[in-house]
C-alpha cells in the first residue's frame, strides 16, 4: 500500500528547511573559514587527524572537502621546508586526485590554518594523496623585501621552475602543482603554433579558457572588494582581448594582502604581476593531470613575491604593464587588438608576438593569403620611435617564420644595460598588392675590369609569383679613390649583407655601453625585404664597440685589444663601398658575387 501524498503545507515546510539548511552550509558567499583563523604548527599534527580544505569547483563560491593527515616530509623541500601529506579522502576528489589549479587550498585541522594544497605527490595512483605547504612557511612570504633589483637573464627559468625543480625526488614523486595558465582570446591553431615559445618559458598552457577583462557590460566574473579563504585567484601575464592567466586559489587574507598558490608561480622572486579576478567553468578529471578550466576577469591587485612557498600581493593597486595594440591600415571592419601585457623581458616579446598571430592566423576575416606587411613600432621613453618592417608570402609564411619573428621582437624588446621598458609596442599589417615572392634568374656586370671614372652597368634580372620576367638596370660611373681595389659585387638581403658587414643581429652585450649605443646598433639594420646590391672591399674590420674602422696598424690592434678583449675585437668581413636596395616589397633568398677589378 502506498503511503499517502504529505499535506501540502508540509511539503511547503520540508523545502523551506531543506532551504535553511542549504543557506546554513553554503551562504551566499561561502568562506572556508574567518580570515583571522587561529593557525596550528606542524608539530602539533598527527597521523590521522581530519581535516577540510577549501576550493572552488565551479563558479566563485568555495566547497569543503575532506583529508586525513599521513604524516610530515621533514625538509622535504630543503632544510626546515617540510611538508605535509594527506590522503584525499573525500569520493569526488578520489576520482580527480589534486587538481591544477587548486593551489593554495587552504587545509583547516579542527577549525585552525595548517597549510595549503601544494604538491601533486605522485601520478596514476591508486589511492589520492597530496601535499601541503605549511602556514608558517607561506607567511614567511608576504615578509620579504619587494624591491626588484636589476634584471638578469640567468634569473628567468627555462622549461619550468628552477626553485622547484631542485627540490623533486628523482623519479618525479612529488612536484609543485603548476598554475592552470589558460588562453583567453586565442584561436587553437595560434596557441599551437606559439606552444615551443610558451614551454622555454616554463609556462604549462593547457590552451582552454575564457576571459571577459575587456567586455564589463557582458562579463560573468565579478570583481570583488575583497577576496576569501579558498576562493579563486588568477596571475595574468596578459590581459585585454588576449588574456592569459594561471589560475589558483586563495590561501590567507589579512586585510588587503594576500597568499596564494603555496608554491612558486615561475620564481621571479620579488615581481610585479597583475592579479585578477576569475571564475571556475568546470574541472576536467583526468588519470594523469586534473585540471580547472576558467574565466579570466579584471585586474584587481597585484602580487610582489613569487617564491618557493607561495605568492603574495596586495587588492586596489595597479601593476605597470606595456600596453600592445594590432590595428589593420586600409581595413575599417578589421577591430583593433588591444591588450596588455606584463613588464617582463622574455615573457612581452612572446605575448606581443602571440597578439600578433591571432590577428594574422586566428581569424576568419584575416584573408592575407596572398602576403601582407607587418610594421613594428616600439615606443621607448624619451626617444624616437623604433620602426622595424617585415613582409610575409601570407599566414602559412608567418607561422613557419614565427620563431625568427620572437627571436627579433626579443631583441628590439630585451635591453641588458638598464631596466627601462616600452611604453607601448603597435603591430601594423597591411595586404600586399600581390604575392610577395620573387626568384632571381641572373646577375649581370657590363665588365669585370674598369678604370676610374669608367661607368659600369649592374643588371639583375628576376620573376614575381606567377609573372613574366622583368630586369633592373643600375649604373655606376668609378669613384677615382677605387683605382687599383679588387672589388666583388654582390647581390643578397638586408640580413645577409648585414652579417658579411660585421653587423651581427645578435648583438654582443660586451660590445656596447649604454641604452642609447643599444638602440643606435638596432637602427643600423638594413631592410629585411628587397634585395640589396652592394659594392664592396674585402678588409680586416676593426671594431670599437658597433664602430668598425679599416685596416687599423697592428700595432695600435694590438694595445687596444689587450686593454679590453670583450670591446675591441678583430674579423675578416668586408665593407660596402656602395649600395642600392632594390625591389622593396618583395622577398628573396639568394646570394650572387662577381669580381670587379679597378685599374690603375
Amino acid at each position: 500500500m502506498m503511503n499517502p501524498a504529505p499535506p501540502r503545507h508540509s511539503t511547503f515546510l520540508l523545502t523551506c528547511l531543506a532551504s535553511l539548511m542549504v543557506s546554513m552550509v553554503f551562504p551566499a558567499f561561502l568562506s572556508a573559514q574567518p580570515a583571522d583563523a587561529p593557525l596550528i604548527a606542524v608539530n602539533e599534527l598527527q597521523p590521522g587527524m581530519k581535516g577540510e580544505v577549501w576550493t572552488v569547483f565551479k563558479g566563485s563560491n568555495p566547497e569543503p572537502f575532506g583529508v586525513q593527515v599521513t604524516g610530515i616530509l621533514r625538509n622535504a623541500l630543503g632544510p626546515g621546508k617540510s611538508l605535509i601529506l594527506c590522503e584525499l579522502t573525500d569520493s569526488r576528489v578520489q576520482l580527480m586526485g589534486a587538481v591544477a589549479g587548486m593551489s593554495g587550498s587552504p587545509l583547516y585541522i579542527e577549525g585552525k590554518l595548517a597549510g595549503v594544497l601544494s604538491y601533486q605527490i605522485q601520478r596514476f595512483e591508486t589511492v589520492r594523496y597530496a601535499g601541503f605547504t605549511p602556514i608558517s612557511d607561506m607567511l614567511e612570504v608576504s615578509a620579504l623585501p619587494t624591491t626588484k633589483g636589476a634584471f638578469a637573464p640567468e634569473a628567468f627559468p627555462v622549461k619550468g621552475n628552477r626553485e622547484s625543480r631542485g627540490t623533486e625526488l628523482s623519479n618525479a614523486q612529488f612536484s609543485p602543482m603548476t598554475p592552470a595558465f589558460s588562453l583567453g582570446g586565442l584561436a587553437p591553431n595560434v596557441a599551437a603554433a606559439m606552444e615551443p615559445n610558451f614551454t622555454a618559458l616554463g609556462l604549462n598552457i593547457s590552451g582552454l579558457g575564457g576571459n571577459s577583462a575587456g567586455d564589463e557590460e557582458t562579463s560573468s566574473v565579478a570583481s570583488p572588494k575583497e577576496l576569501h579563504p579558498g576562493g579563486v585567484v588568477a596571475v595574468a601575464l596578459a590581459i585585454g582581448d588576449i588574456t592569459i592567466a594561471g589560475t589558483g586559489t586563495v590561501s590567507h587574507v589579512d586585510g588587503n594582502r594576500i597568499l596564494a598558490f603555496g608554491h612558486p608561480m615561475l620564481s621571479l622572486g620579488a615581481t610585479d604581476l597583475p592579479m585578477a579576478s576569475a571564475e571556475i567553468v568546470t574541472i576536467l578529471p583526468s588519470q594523469f593531470n586534473s585540471i580547472k578550466v576558467s574565466n579570466t576577469g579584471g585586474i584587481i591587485g597585484v602580487f610582489s613575491q613569487d617564491r618557493l612557498s607561495g605568492i603574495y600581493g596586495e587588492l586596489g593597486r595597479k601593476p605597470q604593464m606595456v600596453p600592445v595594440e594590432v590595428n589593420f591600415p586600409g581595413r575599417a571592419n578589421r577591430k583593433t587588438l588591444y591588450f596588455q601585457v606584463v613588464r617582463h623581458e622574455q615573457v612581452l616579446p612572446v605575448i606581443a608576438a602571440t597578439g600578433l598571430a591571432q590577428a594574422v592566423m586566428g581569424s576568419n576575416e584575416s584573408g592575407f593569403a596572398r602576403g601582407f606587411k607587418v610594421t613594428t613600432t616600439v615606443e621607448f621613453p624619451g626617444i624616437k620611435p623604433l620602426e622595424l618592417t617585415q613582409v610575409y608570402s601570407g599566414p602559412q609564411g608567418f607561422n613557419q617564420g614565427l620563431g625568427d619573428f620572437v627571436g627579433a621582437l626579443s631583441l628590439w624588446l630585451f635591453n641588458p644595460y638598464e631596466r627601462i621598458f616600452p611604453e607601448r609596442i603597435r603591430f601594423s599589417v597591411e595586404d600586399t598588392p600581390e604575392t610577395p615572392q620573387g626568384v632571381v634568374e641572373q646577375m649581370q656586370v657590363s665588365r669585370t675590369d674598369a678604370a676610374p671614372g669608367e661607368h659600369v652597368d649592374f643588371t639583375v634580372g628576376w620573376r614575381g609569383f606567377q609573372r613574366m620576367a622583368e630586369g633592373t638596370t643600375l649604373g655606376l660611373d668609378i669613384p677615382r679613390e677605387w683605382a687599383g681595389k679588387e672589388l666583388e659585387v654582390i647581390l643578397t638581403t638586408g640580413p645577409a649583407l648585414d652579417e658579411l658587414t660585421g653587423r651581427t643581429h645578435t648583438v654582443q652585450v660586451a660590445q656596447l655601453r649604454s641604452f642609447s649605443e643599444y638602440i643606435a646598433a638596432l637602427r643600423d639594420f638594413r631592410e629585411t625585404d628587397g634585395l640589396f646590391l652592394a659594392v664592396v672591399e674585402k678588409s680586416h674590420t676593426f671594431t670599437d664597440q658597433r664602430t668598425a674602422t679599416q685596416d687599423m696598424p697592428g700595432s695600435l690592434e694590438r694595445i687596444a685589444h689587450n686593454a679590453d678583449e670583450a670591446r675591441f675585437q678583430r674579423r675578416d668581413a668586408v665593407t660596402p663601398l656602395w649600395e642600392k636596395h632594390l625591389l622593396p616589397g618583395r622577398l628573396f633568398n639568394i646570394q650572387l658575387r662577381k669580381q670587379l677589378t679597378i685599374t690603375d
